[in-house]
């Protein structure tokens, strides 16, 4: 099973600049009234490398990934990312500071107790590549961290889950007769009992939605 290349991802959302005047509107916005400390020579950026803040946020929600500042990445940075800092830096003349990284919460040492990217902000909510390594994330990550999205992406999963385990409980076991009162009392139950402990997990744990945790740099988001 091919795994998910998470930069190819968020190529696939990320606004088209690869137009000319797109690209000169892009920069435009990045310059103006920049708040980063980072300055560039925007005539060797390469293009297909600065993605804004709403498609990293969508793809982090979308994975369960975290975007935070590179001080809480508790593993080792490969040698070629030092390099590719190096080349950017001796191409624009600047000294670069203030990098993020993009991947799952375990790579990160988060206070309170697969798939790295690094970023370097350009200003005004967009960022610029530096360096990808580390393998692609397992091919059905997408899919398994749907539930934990939202709330209301949660609440759609348990029902689908509690309306499967009802259809293969017998309902003899509740009741001699064979009814759909029968049976939509025992999904109520089945839903109650699942919330329950996904509930009690959640709080144990102190899990959070993917929208609450995404650039967050604690363990146990509120």
């Amino acid at each position: 099973m091919k795994r998910t290349n998470i930069l190819k991802e968020l190529n696939k959302i990320n606004p088209v600049i690869t137009e000319e005047t797109n690209f000169q509107t892009i920069l435009g916005i990045i310059s103006s009234k920049s708040n980063s400390n980072n300055k560039f020579n925007f005539d060797k950026l390469d293009k297909n490398k600065i993605f804004d803040l709403e498609s990293i946020k969508k793809i982090c929600i979308d994975f369960r990934l975290r975007f935070l500042d590179h001080k809480y990445f508790k593993n080792s940075i490969p040698k070629e990312a030092f390099l590719e800092i190096s080349k950017l830096e001796s191409d624009h003349n600047t000294i670069l500071s203030d990098f993020k990284i993009m991947a799952p919460s375990k790579l990160f040492r988060l206070k309170n107790t697969d798939d790295p990217l690094l970023f370097v902000p350009l200003g005004n909510n967009y960022f610029y590549l530096v360096h990808k390594w580390g393998n692609d994330l397992h091919p059905y990550r997408k899919l398994l961290m749907w539930p934990l999205k939202s709330l209301w992406n949660m609440i759609a999963f348990l029902l689908v889950v509690s309306l499967g385990l009802t259809y293969i409980t017998p309902t003899s076991i509740f009741s001699k007769v064979d009814s759909w009162s029968v049976f939509w009392m025992i999904y109520f139950f089945m839903f109650k009992a699942i919330a329950s402990i996904v509930i009690f997990y959640a709080f144990a744990l102190g899990k959070n939605f993917n929208k609450a945790i995404w650039n967050s740099k604690y363990n146990k988001s509120i």
